[in-house]
């Protein structure tokens, strides 16, 4: 599902103040990384991540790499960073969504 820009706009605005909570480095993305990532975007919705120096790829080709293959939303990529976001049916149920698109 794609996001227009006011719900892209917000949620830049939620990402501002998060952690990055996963780190990519100079390996390729794995089975391991997807595996991570998909798991906090169920879990969070909204992730933050950083690539290191030593990863070569380029930042956007990354991120739709990994955006394509957790079926989540590129919020923005800004230097060495993206955000990404998916819906959660599970923190849905619970009422503690972050935006309900």
């Amino acid at each position: 599902m794609a996001i227009n820009g006011n719900q892209r706009a917000y949620l830049r605005a939620e990402a501002n103040s998060l952690d990055s909570l996963l780190h990519i480095g100079k390996d390729d993305v794995n089975e391991n990384i997807i595996t991570e990532l998909d798991n906090l975007l169920r879990t969070r919705e909204l992730v933050k991540v950083t690539v290191l120096k030593t990863n070569t790829t380029p930042i956007k080709e990354l991120a739709n790499d990994l955006a394509e293959k957790t079926a989540a939303d590129i919020v923005q990529v800004i230097g060495r960073k993206f955000v990404l976001y998916k819906f959660s049916e599970e923190l849905a149920k619970k009422g503690k969504t972050i935006y309900n698109l």
